[in-house]
């Protein structure tokens, strides 16, 4: 890696996974967190915990609210945090003669906060194909949020030209693999690793009971096609600079889906923006090491957007 890395500093990256016995999903009812609402064409399900300021996470190809299970709690002790289910995803239905594009997801994410009453947000969160559509929905609102939080995120890949951009389609498609697995794979560590090692890089380390949590039979099945066909070759990079908000970028260095060079292009072309990469991890920070996703979270929420100033530094730890 060259540029904004070389000024990068060196942490242990010891971390890997909850090391709490009883992680705070577990111990929540989601039952009692969980709602749908109607948006103008799509009835959206998503999960609610926590008052105060709203910050939003959208999840990625195939995913769904589960993937921010780890973060969606720590978030609600201080923010109200919420997690939705783009159409064709989870348990949000795919509408009928509703046609997934980015920009329509954009649009969505505006439509879903108008729909339970949500001006502003302290934060979009989005990762891998959330990250894609966090940024449009930024490009076209950009009063909406405060803060923008990149986690992994697809897009700049998936613009180039020729057969990297199919390469980079063909990565993403691997990535979206796991998500469509039979559950009984996750009892073994090597079945764990089997199935999720594209995406993850140590998941024998994780809980199975979270890994189960990811996976369902069919999931992602009506969107994933379509979803993907929409990002391959859309390119938001000329559009990059007009994004005034302070912006985190959070990156696995060992992402095999969306490489951590795409980071890098991030950052470059964000002007506001700040690069955090961690080592030995793969294209879900956010699951694999929750208690430095969170805590870096916890620093940017509590930083004020004013004092958040571009750097050219980055730090991998």
């Amino acid at each position: 890696m060259s540029g904004a890395a070389d000024n990068a500093s060196l942490f242990p990256a010891a971390d890997y996974g909850d090391p709490d016995p009883t992680p705070a999903w577990m111990t929540v009812d989601w039952r009692q967190h969980l709602h749908r609402v109607q948006t103008p064409g799509a009835e959206v399900n998503y999960a609610e915990i926590g008052e105060g300021e709203p910050v939003l996470f959208v999840h990625g190809l195939a995913g769904c609210w589960r993937n921010w299970l780890e973060n969606l709690p720590h978030l609600g002790q201080r923010y109200r945090a919420i997690a939705l289910d783009l159409p064709g995803f989870g348990d949000s239905p795919m509408p009928v003669g509703w046609e997934i594009s980015m920009p329509a997801y954009g649009r969505l994410i505006h439509d879903f906060c108008d729909a339970l009453g949500i001006d502003r947000l302290a934060a979009l969160v989005g990762n891998s194909m959330g990250g894609f559509v966090a940024t449009e929905a930024v490009l076209e609102r950009p009063r909406r949020c405060e803060r923008l939080v990149l986690v992994s995120a697809a897009g700049i890949s998936l613009a180039e030209a020729g057969g990297r951009r199919w390469g980079a389609a063909a990565r993403t498609v691997k990535a979206a693999g796991p998500y469509l697995a039979p559950d009984f794979l996750l009892r073994r560590p090597l079945g764990r690793r089997f199935t999720f090692s594209q995406i993850m890089r140590n998941p024998e380390k994780l809980r199975p009971e979270l890994l189960a949590e990811q996976i369902r039979p069919g999931l992602g099945s009506d969107g994933l096609a379509e979803a993907l066909a929409s990002m391959v070759g859309y390119d938001t990079r000329p559009r990059l600079r007009e994004i005034a908000l302070p912006t985190l970028i959070v990156w696995g260095l060992s992402d095999h889906v969306v490489p951590v060079e795409a980071a890098l292009g991030y950052h470059r072309l964000i002007p506001r923006s700040r690069l955090e990469i961690f080592e030995r991890t793969g294209h879900v920070p956010m699951l694999e090491r929750p208690e430095r996703f969170n805590a870096l979270l916890d620093d940017f929420l509590g930083t004020e957007p004013a004092a958040i100033a571009d750097t050219d530094d980055a730090t991998i730890a």
